[in-house]
């Protein structure tokens, strides 16, 4: 058994090896065939990190699974587009309408520590080119915490701890922990895994979400 905090998903194509391999955080996760969860044991990792490259019919079959997870008061991230029902209080991507690039600008809906010390330009612009931080949303549960939005007011990355027992980020772009170049957007995934880990204490300290 590996005493990882956190367990990711993939789907064993060639893009979720390469971004195996060149992830900053290779130590700090263990790494599942997504089609091996059924018969795995989750429950000695804290946050289960699920990309939208992974199988949603099949995460849709399996979703029980998920949600026992997250009601041992886990924590799941998921980056990419919602297409099935798999994740609790979730809705499906609403891809953004688009005039020019600059209706892919990012900006701060409310101030967190995942995003400390973040340009907005560093988020909005990836070599030059918008579009590839968020190009839609997921309509946010009742009760979910928006963090980052689009110009028309879309929220892009929220928190939903009303869900399940547990607290589920989503956002509705590229992996957060994927960006490692030289911008301030290098920042998020450290921020991002030490906020994670923080988050589990306190669920794990109030027993439920008060």
């Amino acid at each position: 058994m590996s005493n990882k905090n956190f367990l990711m998903l993939h789907s064993d194509s060639s893009f979720s090896q390469d971004h195996i391999r060149n992830l900053q955080f290779k130590e700090d996760f263990t790494f599942l065939d997504a089609y091996d969860l059924p018969s795995y044991d989750s429950s000695e990792h804290i946050c289960m990190v699920v990309s939208g490259l992974t199988d949603q019919e099949f995460l849709y079959r399996e979703k029980e699974i998920i949600r026992e997870f997250l009601n041992q008061g886990k924590v799941l991230l998921f980056s990419g587009h919602l297409f099935r029902e798999w994740l609790p209080g979730a809705q499906a991507f609403v891809p953004k309408s688009i005039r020019n690039y600059q209706d892919y600008v990012v900006s701060i809906a409310q101030p967190h520590p995942i995003f400390e010390g973040v340009l907005t330009e560093d988020m909005t612009y990836r070599k030059g080119v918008s579009g590839f931080f968020a190009r839609g949303h997921h309509p946010l549960p009742i009760g979910a915490e928006g963090l980052l939005s689009l110009p028309g007011g879309e929220l892009i990355t929220y928190i939903d701890r009303v869900s399940t027992k547990g607290t589920i980020i989503v956002h509705s772009g590229n992996d957060l922990l994927s960006y490692n170049d030289q911008s301030t957007a290098s920042r998020i995934g450290a921020q991002l895994i030490a906020w994670i880990l923080e988050e589990h204490s306190r669920i794990t300290e109030r027993g439920v979400h008060s």
